[in-house]
Formats: C-alpha cells, sequence, structure tokens
C-alpha cells in the first residue's frame, strides 16, 4: 500500500481562514466521495515559507490516506489537492507519499 499525507494550510491570501465549515463541506465533497474507504484528520498548527519569503503559521488540517497505489488512487490525491488551492486560494498543498505496510 501507499500512505498520501496531505497538509491544507487554513489561512487564505485575503487575511481570513478556511472555517469549520468550509473545511467540513470540502472534506464531505471533495475527499469522502474520492475515499469512501476512509481516511484520518488530525488538527495542527504549521509553519511554512511563502513563495514570497515570508514565514507564516497557520492552523492546519492534516488528511492521512492509505490505498493501493494506483493509477486511480494518485490520480484522487491529485483532484484534491487542485480543489483545495482553486476553492481557497491557495498557494500550495503539502504532500507527502511513502510506501507502507497496512494491515486492517
Amino acid at each position: 500500500m501507499q500512505r498520501d499525507t496531505l497538509y491544507f494550510g487554513r489561512s487564505r491570501r485575503d487575511g481570513g481562514t478556511v472555517s469549520d465549515a468550509q473545511w467540513r463541506a470540502f472534506v464531505d465533497d471533495a475527499i469522502v466521495s474520492r475515499f469512501p474507504d476512509g481516511f484520518t484528520v488530525l488538527a495542527a498548527e504549521g509553519h511554512w515559507r511563502a513563495g514570497d519569503g515570508a514565514i507564516v503559521g497557520e492552523a492546519t488540517q492534516i488528511v492521512i490516506v492509505l490505498h493501493a497505489g494506483d493509477a486511480a488512487a494518485h490520480r484522487a490525491i491529485d483532484e484534491i489537492v487542485a480543489q483545495y488551492k482553486r476553492e481557497f486560494a491557495q498557494e500550495s498543498v503539502l504532500r507527502e507519499r511513502v510506501p507502507t505496510c497496512a494491515k486492517f
């Protein structure tokens, strides 16, 4: 299997934030529909360097998805990232992908 870990910053370029209601709607629309077998969401605080060099600290949601690693799963991850960036005007979404051994 593969594990993708996605880091979604909740700060917006316009100075606002992605609200809890907006985040829940995004999860329901973008993630549940693509990975109905399950995933995990964790709340965190993240820090990163923006494209303009500014160091940004922000509330972050971490989504962990275990999947078969096939083309359909990779495409689904790409679509989730693209949708979040588009909907919330995000510069980036960090993605980690590692092979893993999992047993349910």
